[in-house]
C-alpha cells in the first residue's frame, strides 16, 4: 500500500538528496531512517537497563563469566 505524507519542501528535498547519495529510493531511505530510529530506541533501552542493574547482580554476573572463562581456557 502506498500513502502520502506531508512534509515541507525543504525536508522533502533533503530526504531526496540523502536517498540519492545512498543509492536508495525515497521509500527505501525512509524505511532506513525508521530502522535507525528503532535501533537507537533499542540501545537506549539497553543502556537504561544496564544502568538500573543492581551492583550485586553485576558482581554475580562478573563472577559467573570469570568462572566460565577459566573453564574455556582449560
Amino acid at each position: 500500500m502506498i500513502t502520502t505524507i506531508k512534509v515541507s519542501s525543504d525536508v522533502r528535498d533533503r530526504l531526496k538528496h540523502q536517498a540519492s547519495q545512498a543509492h536508495r529510493t525515497l521509500g527505501e531511505h525512509l524505511a532506513h531512517l525508521a530502522d535507525l530510529g528503532d535501533r537507537q530506541d533499542r540501545f537506549t533501552a539497553l543502556r537504561e537497563a544496564m544502568a538500573a542493574t543492581p551492583a550485586d547482580a553485576i558482581d554475580s554476573y562478573r563472577a559467573e563469566t570469570e568462572a566460565w572463562d577459566r573453564i574455556d581456557r582449560g
